[in-house]
């Protein structure tokens, strides 16, 4: 199937969407919502905002909130380290709800993916020799499916640890994306690649991760068969 390639964007919330339908602006119209929903209850309870432990949120809190929570107390980190897979999930679902049978949301290094033939992912990390060497093929029975990759060496993202690439595949974005600050942030020290390993064993809805630091690869759980990328370096 072939798939168009568009962009969407809206504050801070920059989506590339490859999808063989288009609905750029309806997907525009629910992102920006959701962002407006956040936002507002980010206003009432900014502990949701700063906070980098898990945060208890209202039942009546927006469907964003529960969805960035739940990654978060799952992974035992702040709420807004789900941010960026939320938002892929919500956009992801939106266009299967709306009859899409394929769909690939990305927003910065954070997918949602539901597709109907094989497709390949790349990993870029860093300074390490295996930076664009090798990556992933996705099959379709394996989603929907979430991916993300933290980095201590690439990127704005916060990370406690000094991993190059920590890459996991989760049961959503969402959770691929605070799984992955999670495990990013004690890959560190002795045994740091034992240590990440470890921890994303420990986290539910977590199915398999790959962990980049210098010149070691280390591969736990069901992930998808490594590749060599077409471009090594």
């Amino acid at each position: 199937m072939k798939l168009a390639r568009s962009q969407i964007s809206y504050k801070q919330t920059h989506l590339i969407i490859l999808a063989p339908v288009s609905l750029d602006k309806k997907a525009l119209t629910v992102l920006i919502e959701n962002y407006g929903l956040l936002e507002r209850y980010i206003q009432k309870e900014p502990l949701f905002l700063s906070s980098y432990e898990p945060v208890p949120v209202d039942k009546n809190a927006p469907a964003i909130v529960h969805s960035m929570a739940d990654a978060a107390e799952k992974a035992g980190v702040g709420p807004m380290a789900s941010v960026a897979g939320a938002f892929s999930d919500l956009v992801g679902n939106f266009f299967l709800e709306k009859g899409a049978e394929e769909v690939i949301v990305e927003n910065g290094g954070d997918i949602f993916m539901k597709i109907t033939q094989p497709r390949k992912i790349g990993v870029h990390a860093g300074p390490s020799k295996f930076s664009e060497r090798f990556g992933f093929e996705v099959l379709p029975e394996d989603t929907p499916l979430g991916v993300c990759t933290s980095s201590d060496s690439v990127g704005p993202s916060i990370s406690l640890g000094k991993g190059d690439a920590v890459t996991v595949f989760a049961s959503t974005a969402a959770l691929a994306d605070a799984a992955a600050t999670a495990i990013g942030n004690v890959v560190v020290g002795h045994d740091a690649l034992a240590k990440g390993l470890a921890k994303a064993k420990s986290i539910d809805g977590v199915r398999g991760v790959a962990i980049v630091k210098g010149a070691e690869l280390g591969v736990w759980g069901r992930v998808p068969s490594l590749i060599k990328t077409a471009n090594p370096k």
